[in-house]
């Protein structure tokens, strides 16, 4: 049976068989298969791909594997020089945008409260996020590498922690999103936009408790939930600064 020698990089190690990490290993295949065939066999989503290298040439994921090829597959690493050879990833989309999975609800709610645009619903089938994905042209973050092997996606992430505060410290890396933060600007629960209001206007909705102490309030313009800034807030308002701490820490290191 034919064979390819297979080395992958970087953070794809993470999705690899233990064995297989962080070394050169032997892997069989029946033939006539593509190269983007056998590196999802393999466990990693095409969406985690930016270069290949065969035999130390830069290939597509349509190429097909011979035996005793050398293959070297990379993420997006930027100590890597990849300007003459073929980069595979898309470009990144101008305004990051998300949609998430079912398994990821809390991962959308800290994104929401970072600012950024994200689609959260715990009944999307597969074939409604990758759709969501290409046509609205937002990243698909997904814990579910069989989604995340669907052709037709571009824009994907496979997140590897299982905890939804690491969860967010890993996606602002992986996106470089830190510059973009803009806090308290998205409803927790629907992702509607949040604007100012006069207490006035909103006084009857109020518990007697928060109308007494509270003056600054904010209302989602899709769902109409209420905002202010009440015991958690201070919270929140630590995770984002840790999340902001966490860049500071990632450009001295």
């Amino acid at each position: 049976m034919p064979a390819a020698h297979f080395r992958f990089y970087a953070e794809l190690n993470d999705l690899l068989p233990v064995p297989h990490r962080q070394r050169d290993f032997e892997a069989q295949f029946e033939g006539h298969e593509s190269i983007k065939h056998l590196i999802e066999a393999l466990g990693v989503p095409h969406t985690e791909v930016d270069l290949i290298l065969v035999n130390g040439q830069a290939v597509d994921f349509s190429y097909p594997v011979k035996d005793g090829d050398q293959i070297s597959v990379y993420p997006q690493f930027e100590s890597v020089d990849i300007t003459q050879s073929t980069n595979l990833r898309p470009k990144p989309l101008r305004e990051p945008r998300f949609v998430l999975d079912t398994h990821l609800g809390r991962l959308a709610a800290y994104l929401r409260l970072l600012g950024f645009d994200t689609l959260y619903r715990n009944d999307y089938p597969d074939e409604e996020l990758a759709r969501i994905s290409v046509e609205e042209k937002r990243i698909l973050l997904s814990k579910d590498r069989g989604l995340l092997k669907r052709k037709q996606l571009t824009h994907a992430y496979c997140v590897r922690s299982s905890y939804p505060r690491q969860q967010l410290f890993e996606v602002t890396q992986r996106f470089d999103l830190y510059s973009l933060i803009s806090p308290f600007q998205r409803c927790l629960r629907c992702n509607g936009r949040l604007e100012p209001v006069a207490k006035e206007a909103i006084q009857h909705r109020l518990q007697p408790g928060t109308r007494k102490n509270y003056d600054e309030f904010y209302l989602c313009q899709d769902c109409q939930q209420i905002y202010w800034p009440g015991s958690h807030y201070q919270h929140m308002q630590q995770l984002v600064e840790d999340v902001r701490q966490a860049a500071h820490q990632k450009d001295n290191s």
